[in-house]
C-alpha cells in the first residue's frame, strides 16, 4: 500500500514539475520573442517595409462596426476608418465616453457618417438587444470589428481578481469569448449582406503565446490568475477565428485574428501598471498599435489568408516553438458547442 501511495505521489509530483517548466519555458520565450518583435522600436523597423499605398485605400459605402471604440486601439480603428471614408458604427459602453470620442472623430476626419451604439459586451442580454437594434437598420456589414472591450471585435478586458457577471459568467470569459462569439454569430446575417467583401477582424493578444487551448473556460480549477485567463481568452479567439473561417467559408466572408504589439493604451495601464512603467518610451502609441487592424479591413481579401493570425501587416505565427500549444486547437469543436450551448440556454430564459 504504502509503494502504491508513493508511486502517486511521485507520478504528481512529476506532472506538476513538468507543467511549471512548460510554463516558465512559454513565458521566457515570450518576453524574449515580444521584445525583439513587439516593442515601438520594433513597429518602426518593420514598418520600413510597409506600402504606403496600402492605408490610401478609400471605402465610402462600407459599414463597419468597431467595439471598445472610445479609446485606445478601438478609438484609433474607428477613427482610422473614418478617415478612408467608412460609415463607422462605434461600440461602447458608456454613453459619456461614446458621445466624446464620437465628436472627437467626426471633428478630426470630417466624416459625418460616424454613429454611437451603447452595449455591454459582457451581457448577452444586451449584445442580443444590439443586435436586434442593429439588424433593423438593415445593412450591410463590410467589417466587424471585435478590438479590446473588441466588431473590429475589439472589446478586451482583463480583470484581475474573479468577478461574476449578473448572468452568472466570470467577467474575463464573458467579454472576451462569450461576447466575442455571441456578437459574431448575431452579426452573420448582415455579414453576409456584404459578401463577398464582407470581414471579421478579432483583436487578440501576444499573450496567447504562453496559453493553451483549454475547456476550463471559466477558470474554476485552480487559484484564479487574471493575467493567465486573459492569455487563455486570446488563445480562445485565435482558435475561434480558425474554426469561423472553416465553418462559413462559403458564405463569403472573411475572418482574421491579429495582434497589436505591446502599446500603450489606457487599458494596458490599468490592467498591466507594472509592464507598462517598466516598459515606458518603448510601447507602441495606439494608432500604431491599431495600423494592422486598419490594414485588414482596407486590403482586397484576395491578399489575405481567411482564418490566418495577423501582426505588422503580414501573416504571423499562431504558436512558439517549443511551447505545445498547437495540439490544444483540437479541441474548438467542443468549445464552439459550449458557447453554442449557452447562447441556446440563455434564449430559453427570456
Amino acid at each position: 500500500m504504502k509503494k502504491a501511495t508513493l508511486h502517486i505521489q511521485i507520478h504528481i509530483s512529476i506532472t506538476a514539475l513538468i507543467m511549471f517548466l512548460l510554463k516558465t519555458w512559454r513565458a521566457s520565450a515570450f518576453g524574449v520573442y515580444g521584445y525583439l518583435n513587439f516593442t515601438r522600436n520594433a513597429f518602426l523597423e518593420h514598418s520600413k517595409k510597409f506600402q504606403p499605398e496600402d492605408m490610401q485605400i478609400r471605402i465610402e459605402g462600407k459599414n463597419c462596426i468597431v467595439t471598445g471604440a472610445n479609446s485606445g486601439i478601438g478609438f484609433s480603428t474607428a477613427e482610422g476608418l473614418a478617415s478612408c471614408g467608412a460609415t463607422v458604427y462605434m461600440v461602447c459602453r458608456n454613453k459619456e465616453r461614446g458621445e466624446a470620442a464620437l465628436s472627437k472623430i467626426q471633428s478630426s476626419t470630417g466624416n459625418p457618417n460616424v454613429h454611437l451604439e451603447i452595449c455591454d459586451l459582457s451581457s448577452i442580454s444586451e449584445i442580443k438587444s444590439f443586435a436586434s437594434r442593429f439588424s433593423s437598420k438593415d445593412v450591410p456589414v463590410h467589417v466587424l470589428l471585435e478590438t479590446l472591450y473588441r466588431q473590429v471585435n475589439n472589446a478586451g478586458l482583463m480583470e484581475h481578481k474573479r468577478v461574476t457577471t449578473s448572468e452568472g459568467f466570470e467577467l474575463n470569459f464573458a467579454v472576451n469569448v462569450l461576447g466575442t462569439y455571441a456578437t459574431t454569430e448575431l452579426m452573420l446575417p448582415l455579414l453576409e449582406k456584404a459578401a463577398p467583401d464582407a470581414r471579421v477582424i478579432t483583436v487578440s493578444s501576444g499573450g496567447m503565446y504562453t496559453a493553451s487551448l483549454t475547456s476550463d473556460l471559466q477558470f474554476s480549477d485552480g487559484k484564479f490568475d487574471g493575467v493567465e485567463q486573459y492569455a487563455r481568452n486570446k488563445r480562445v479567439q485565435v482558435a475561434l477565428t480558425e474554426k469561423w473561417a472553416e465553418m462559413y467559408k462559403h458564405k463569403g466572408i472573411g475572418f482574421y485574428s491579429m495582434h497589436p504589439g505591446w502599446a500603450e493604451t489606457p487599458g494596458v495601464a490599468k490592467s498591466l501598471p507594472g509592464f507598462n512603467k517598466s516598459f515606458s518610451g518603448k510601447l507602441r502609441t495606439s494608432e500604431e498599435g491599431a495600423d494592422t487592424v486598419i490594414w485588414l479591413g482596407l486590403q482586397p481579401k484576395e491578399k489575405l489568408v481567411s482564418g490566418g493570425f495577423y501582426f505588422d501587416r503580414s501573416e504571423a505565427p499562431k504558436h512558439l516553438k517549443l511551447a505545445a500549444t498547437s495540439h490544444s486547437h483540437a479541441i474548438i469543436d467542443s468549445i464552439v458547442d459550449t458557447l453554442r450551448s449557452i447562447l441556446v440556454s440563455h434564449d430559453s430564459k427570456i
